[in-house]
């Protein structure tokens, strides 16, 4: 059965993840934890497109991405970004061979019944991804900090995090964005509890 089609649209924010091959955990060393953060600068370098959040998680990365209009595609950075990863690894271990298990999954955001609590919801769900594993105690602590660029007035993280139009529409001011933010996190712990 052919594989379906990738929905392309410019402008529109999508939730991508990938996986390594055979569910190997390559994001636990710290080198290619580097390695992603490195091949994300270079895209941010190379093309135009705003990077809303991202994690690496044990054997899969998370990233929340929205296309400009009349600039690169989806499929281009994604490409980019896992190309630069897998050759970085297959450099600095000599070997050879699939780094990835198949293209990357994508879900357009603005396309969900209801994109800005998808979104809001969805930062948590990554930033907890780790915790969930076992691999941070707080999405706080996480290794891109990706989060607190969203709690933290001008916080720098390692890559430039864009603030979405969603989170900077929740209030007047950064901090009432902040305090709505959260309520977002206590509802997924919320829905969290439920399977722990």
């Amino acid at each position: 059965m052919p594989r379906q089609l990738r929905v392309i649209e410019q402008g529109v924010t999508y939730h991508c993840f990938s996986r390594c091959h055979g569910r190997r955990n390559l994001f636990h060393s710290s080198s290619v934890k580097r390695y992603f953060t490195e091949a994300i600068l270079m895209c941010q370098e190379k093309y135009d497109f705003e990077l809303i959040a991202a994690e690496p998680v044990g054997n899969h990365i998370h990233l929340i991405i929205k296309t400009l209009e009349n600039r690169e595609t989806i499929s281009s950075i994604m490409q980019y970004i896992k190309s630069r990863i897998a050759e970085k690894y297959n450099r600095s271990t000599g070997k050879t061979g699939s780094f990835w298990n198949d293209r990357f999954g994508s879900t357009i955001i603005e396309h969900s019944d209801n994109p800005e609590n998808y979104l809001l919801w969805l930062l948590w769900y990554i930033g907890f991804n780790p915790v969930r594993k076992r691999l941070s105690r707080d999405p706080r602590e996480n290794y891109t900090g990706f989060i607190n660029v969203y709690l933290q007035k001008n916080y720098e993280t390692a890559v430039k995090i864009t603030l979405h139009d969603y989170f900077l529409k929740l209030g007047e001011t950064f901090e009432d964005c902040v305090k709505k933010f959260l309520w977002y996190e206590e509802a997924y712990l919320k829905r969290l509890a439920v399977y722990f």
